[in-house]
């Protein structure tokens, strides 16, 4: 169960108290994702972005060598090498043809580099969407992922599902991004670049996954004490399965005899004022919707893994001693 967290001692006890606890039995969302490679792109966007982080490399590097290879030529010969003379070096000051090349060379490196980046930055933000394009708005919160699904109608958190795109039948995904506080940064290294997302301001940015897969990503924006445990997946799946995923998230929250009386301490404590689950009294926005939580493979963001012990521990860290918990 997500809370939303201010910056208070209770607060750093009880989240650092289920990551200590939970770590010593399960892995990380990492352990369940790819791990996260910027030179590894399975997305239109991230390729883009990648064959131009290829081409400013080979350029520095290029620049690199030149520089080093000529300061490593003048410390040998005339440092290790030199000879006990007193004649001066040629004198080069006022050279047409050196001044020339100094200033040429690297006027055309900036325009070769101005140039690539601008037709990168053109395709990733002028890009055209074709029809069955996915639409979903993602609000960053202290410190917890709100991912809504405005055509299907549902809202889900943290976890992230979209189609893959395939070539010849290309869906990508348009995510509009919103934010509840302060500035978060949506990132997921694989998928595309780092977009921000700013209080009263509407950002977007796209993915395009050719991929099948689980990416791990993370708020890259600071945003307070528990930033660096603000993290999300992108589960990237068939076109089959992803209908599957969202005929289930449509539907209400199943109903067991068996978890009876925790669905009573659930509606009758101050949970349904923070959490939604459909077809209950709790309708709260100020935390994530639960409706399908067991359906989700982490809790907390990305903590730990999410199983019926984590879970317990979970809430019983954040929910204050009283016989009802």
């Amino acid at each position: 169960m997500q809370k939303h967290f201010k910056s208070s001692s209770s607060a750093w006890v009880a989240t650092w108290g289920i990551v200590f606890i939970a770590a010593t039995r399960v892995a990380a969302a990492s352990s369940v994702c790819a791990p996260q490679n910027i030179f590894s792109p399975v997305s239109t966007p991230a390729t883009d972005i990648h064959h131009l982080s290829l081409l400013v490399l080979a350029i520095c590097g290029a620049i690199f060598l030149v520089v080093f290879g000529l300061l490593v030529y003048v410390v040998i010969k005339y440092g290790l090498f030199a000879t006990a003379d007193d004649r001066e070096p040629p004198q080069i000051y006022g050279s047409n043809q050196v001044e020339i090349a100094w200033t040429v060379i690297p006027i055309l490196i900036v325009v070769v580099l101005f140039l690539a980046a601008a037709r990168v930055i053109h395709a990733v933000e002028d890009a055209r969407f074709p029809p069955g394009t996915l639409e979903i708005t993602a609000v960053g919160h202290q410190f917890w992922w709100e991912f809504r699904y405005p055509g299907y109608g549902f809202v889900t958190a943290n976890e992230l599902h979209v189609p893959v795109s395939e070539s010849g039948h290309p869906t990508p995904t348009h995510i509009t991004l919103l934010s509840a506080d302060v500035d978060h940064s949506f990132w997921v290294p694989m998928l595309a670049g780092k977009t921000d997302l700013i209080p009263n301001r509407r950002n977007e940015m796209w993915i395009d996954p050719h991929e099948i897969g689980t990416y791990l990503g993370q708020c890259a924006q600071y945003c307070g004490a528990e930033h660096a445990k603000m993290l999300l997946t992108v589960d990237v799946q068939s076109r089959g399965d992803f209908e599957s995923w969202v005929q289930a998230q449509k539907a209400p929250a199943a109903v067991f005899d068996q978890v009876a009386a925790g669905r009573r301490v659930f509606e009758t404590t101050a949970c349904v004022n923070c959490h939604t689950i459909a077809g209950t009294a709790a309708k709260g926005k100020f935390g994530p919707d639960l409706t399908h939580l067991m359906t989700r493979k982490t809790i907390a963001a990305g903590a730990v893994e999410n199983t019926e012990e984590n879970l317990r521990l979970w809430v019983t860290s954040l929910m204050p001693s009283s016989p009802a918990h």
